[in-house]
């Protein structure tokens, strides 16, 4: 079967029944080459079609303070002071390159988030 790039919701959605059918394939058989390309051809439409935008940089270090059950004490190590902690999680002061940096390194939220405007 001859594949081209997915630019339809009719060619994704028979894109994603072919791909049932070839769901128990094995790696490296005729059917699992289909698959594989099949699922490339899928991921590059829905990143096009459905992009999921990055988070809200303070969403995500609040997002990363629950998950490591810490208070925003924990956070002035790197962001300098408890006022610029408060002022930066209440969005009332944007995060500086060496607050990022340093919130990168020390509690490893993604420099990409961080670094969004």
């Amino acid at each position: 079967m001859t594949y081209k790039v997915i630019k339809t919701e009719g060619d994704y959605q028979r894109a994603l029944a072919r791909i049932d059918e070839l769901m128990n394939a094995e790696p490296n058989t005729p059917q699992g080459n289909e698959l594989e390309l099949l699922v490339t051809l899928v991921e590059l439409y829905e990143e096009k079609k459905y992009p999921i935008d990055l988070p809200d940089p303070v969403k995500a270090i609040k997002f990363r303070m629950e998950q490591l059950n810490i208070n925003q004490q924990a956070l002035v190590p790197f962001i300098g002071s408890k006022s610029k902690v408060s002022e930066v999680l209440n969005k009332k002061r944007p995060l500086s390159l060496s607050m990022m940096r340093a919130l990168h390194k020390g509690l490893g939220i993604p420099a990409e988030i961080l670094l969004q405007e």
